[in-house]
């Protein structure tokens, strides 16, 4: 028993939103690397923590 197809997809596509809104952020670099990796390797979990804990995008 595997995901969800369209689970899968919106986890995905939530997690590129969240990689792109960190690019944007106004953190320093080593931020931005750490932030990201944790996106990557956890994508739920990672995802979830930056979205309440994480750099938002400058406006």
């Amino acid at each position: 028993m595997g995901l969800n197809p369209l689970f899968a997809l919106i986890i995905f596509a939530l997690d590129i939103w969240a990689i792109a809104s960190i690019f944007n952020s106004k953190v320093e670099t080593a931020q931005k690397a750490l932030w990201i990796a944790l996106v990557l390797f956890l994508p739920i979990i990672g995802f979830l923590i930056w979205y309440f804990a994480g750099p938002k995008p400058a406006r």
